[in-house]
């Protein structure tokens, strides 16, 4: 979690009604799916509470590669308006509703995809759309599946050990691949939250591919019981094994900012937990979670410390390093990632952080995060849909502008935060860890809402 200079704020895509609309209670309404065989595929999922809704849309190209695209569909109700829209241009007349993509999203290759979505209101009744089309060929056909692989595929039977090649993180088959999961708060103060019935609801209900294991190394946390907290993270890998989940171990660095302060620190507890889980094909080290107030060289001095006490016992696993600025690849700190790119970490399998929070870091950061992808090898380790405090209403509009870019570039990513803590960022409910009912509506936030949505959508892991 970082605290970041704010830029200014994105303009949101708006069409119909313009207000943003504040979701009390979410209910989950059936998908409808459809696809063409040689045209194209969509996925509609909505929360709705009531007299409003958010719809997520998922559109995959199966035909010829496009250059600017337009999505159709028509409401079933005279009383569904689209309002606030985000990552394309939206338009309705009486039910008839128009999508146009914007300039970033509007190349669409064969089997490419690309998410939009809206806030709406609806007065008698809420079904979901059954028929599509885009640029005018209908997306009708066999439904995609929204259920996980039978026979008990979780993410980490598909993909097995993990490995970086080129600018991606590859499966075993050695195909690139996107994890999708949620981040744990501190564990020194949320132990509460991450048990056998939240686990299950974020392996089995949210469909999620990663847990993000944040252990702060101050603020009482390991510091204060080295030996304690290493359990507790070794418990939690366990645990994310056991569900098929990929753990993404967090050494959870803030203030101080500079990683050389908990240096030894570091060597310490990655020694012990990579011997210990050495054998395991689902354990990531995230090794220092924001540096701040030290420069690349500093950063990359100290990862090139601490890499080689995990290679010693772990000799595949994925590194994720931290970047400048509360790991924004410099961006915060008026930088950019060309300082990584031209003095890389000396160490194979390595992955660079970024972090974000959508209602802060906008445009310029998103521009960054493109251009750099295309030579680092990215992971978002954290990011949240509220500003940088953590707190804060939810910028669907960002929100989904972020995860799309994510999706289409197949970099990773872990959302701040599973827990109920009374912020915006909480995916939970307060209350709701001191419960034993971590699904359905009425125990996520309209942060969880959102999140869970575009988590749980199939992942189409590659195998050949």
């Amino acid at each position: 979690m970082k605290l970041l200079p704010r830029p200014s704020r994105r303009t949101l895509l708006m069409a119909g009604a313009v207000g943003a609309l504040t979701v009390a209670a979410s209910a989950a309404v059936p998908a409808a799916d459809a696809q063409a065989a040689t045209g194209c595929a969509v996925t509609y999922t909505t929360s709705s509470w009531s007299g409003g809704f958010t719809a997520n849309i998922t559109i995959k190209n199966l035909g010829d590669a496009v250059d600017g695209w337009t999505l159709g569909f028509t409401f079933p109700d005279a009383g569904q308006r689209v309002g606030q829209g985000w990552s394309a241009t939206w338009s309705q007349t009486g039910t008839a509703v128009t999508a146009r993509s914007v300039s970033w999203n509007g190349a669409l290759a064969t089997g490419a995809s690309t998410s939009v979505g809206f806030n709406g209101t609806w007065s008698a009744a809420n079904p979901a759309p059954t028929t599509f089309t885009l640029n005018g060929t209908a997306c009708t056909g066999a439904a995609t599946p929204t259920t996980p692989p039978p026979g008990g595929q979780t993410p980490v039977a598909v993909n097995g050990q993990l490995r970086v090649c080129g600018v991606n993180l590859c499966n075993q088959y050695g195909r690139p691949i996107q994890l999708r999961g949620m981040s744990t708060h501190g564990i020194q103060w949320f132990a509460r939250c991450y048990n056998d019935a939240s686990l299950d609801a974020l392996a089995d209900d949210w469909r999620a591919d990663l847990l993000r294991i944040a252990m702060y190394v101050q603020e009482d946390g390991y510091e204060t019981d080295p030996a304690g907290f290493t359990n507790r993270v070794n418990t939690l890998v366990d645990e994310a094994e056991q569900r098929g989940m990929y753990a993404l171990i967090d050494f959870h660095t803030l203030t101080p900012g500079d990683p050389m302060h908990n240096l030894d620190r570091a060597k310490t507890f990655f020694a012990a937990v990579s011997a210990r889980n050495a054998a395991k094909k689902n354990v990531i080290y995230e090794i220092a979670n924001e540096p701040n107030g030290v420069s690349w060289a500093t950063i990359k001095s100290y990862a090139e410390q601490v890499i080689p006490v995990i290679r010693a016992n772990d000799p595949d696993a994925v590194v994720v390093v931290g970047t400048r600025g509360w790991s924004s690849l410099g961006v915060s700190d008026g930088a950019n990632a060309n300082e990584i790119i031209d003095s890389p970490v000396n160490a194979t399998n390595v992955m660079y952080t970024f972090h974000f929070y959508a209602a802060s870091h906008r445009d310029n950061y998103r521009a960054e995060v493109e251009r750099a992808a295309a030579r680092l090898p990215l992971f978002v380790t954290e990011f949240g849909t509220v500003d940088y405090t953590g707190d804060g209403g939810v910028d669907v509009a960002s929100s989904n502008a972020w995860l799309d870019l994510l999706d289409r570039l197949k970099i990773s990513y872990a959302n701040w935060t599973y827990s109920d803590k009374a912020e915006g960022s909480a995916a939970l409910r307060p209350g709701t860890c001191a419960g034993s009912t971590y699904t359905g509506p009425g125990v996520l936030t309209e942060s969880g809402a959102l999140m869970r949505d575009r988590i749980r959508t199939p992942d189409n892991f590659p195998t050949a």
